[in-house]
C-alpha cells in the first residue's frame, strides 16, 4: 500500500513539477522579452516568476524524495546528484540528475545574485533553456505505466508549445530596451 502512494506522489509530483517549470520557463522567456501589459506589468511577470521557482522547489524535493524512498527502483541519493550512475534506468534517471543539478545552479545563483553580479548570473540562468528540455526528456523516458497514456502525452505536448511559443516570441520580441542594448538607434 506503502509502495504504491510513494510511486503516485512521485509520479504526481513530477508532473506538477514539470507544469511549474513550464510556467516558469515561459514566464522567464516574457519577462526576459520585455512583455508587459496593463494587467501584467514586467514587475508582476517577474514576481510570479520569481515565487514559481520556488514553488517548483518544493514539488521537485518531494518528487525526488519519494523517489529514493519508495523501495521498488532503489534509487540512492547520490543517484540524485551524480548522473548515470544509477542502476535503475540509468541514462533517464541521469537525464533527471543533470536536470536536477542545472535547476540547482538556476537556484543557488539566484539566491546570490546581488553577490555574483549580473553577467555571471544571467550566464548561469541561461542554463535554464537546457534545464528545462532535459527534465522534460526524462520524464518522457522514465515515464512507465502512464507513459503512453494520452493525458500525460497531452499535458507534455502542451507545455512544449507553451516554451516554443514563449521562446519564439523572446527571440523576436522588439523592445527599446533591447534594440539599446543591441546598439541600435531607438526613435523617440
Amino acid at each position: 500500500m506503502i509502495d504504491h502512494l510513494l510511486w503516485y506522489s512521485s509520479r504526481a509530483t513530477g508532473l506538477v513539477s514539470l507544469l511549474l517549470l513550464t510556467t516558469t520557463v515561459v514566464l522567464g522567456a516574457l519577462n526576459g522579452g520585455r512583455f508587459s501589459s496593463a494587467g501584467w506589468p514586467r514587475f508582476a511577470v517577474a514576481a510570479v516568476h520569481r515565487n514559481l521557482s520556488l514553488i517548483s522547489v518544493a514539488f521537485l524535493a518531494v518528487h525526488v524524495t519519494t523517489a529514493v524512498v519508495d523501495p521498488y527502483a532503489k534509487i540512492g541519493w547520490g543517484d540524485v546528484v551524480v548522473p548515470f550512475g544509477s542502476v535503475y534506468q540509468p541514462l533517464w534517471l541521469g537525464l533527471g540528475a543533470v536536470a536536477g543539478d542545472l535547476f540547482i545552479a538556476l537556484i543557488v545563483t539566484s539566491l546570490l545574485r546581488s553577490r555574483i553580479g549580473a553577467r555571471v548570473w544571467r550566464a548561469v540562468h541561461w542554463t535554464g533553456y537546457a534545464c528545462w528540455p532535459v527534465a522534460v526528456v526524462h520524464g518522457l523516458g522514465i515515464g512507465g505505466a502512464d507513459r503512453g497514456s494520452g493525458w500525460v502525452l497531452a499535458l507534455d505536448v502542451f507545455c512544449v508549445t507553451a516554451v516554443l511559443v514563449a521562446v519564439g516570441w523572446r527571440v523576436f520580441a522588439v523592445h527599446p530596451d533591447t534594440r539599446v542594448r543591441r546598439g541600435e538607434r531607438v526613435a523617440r
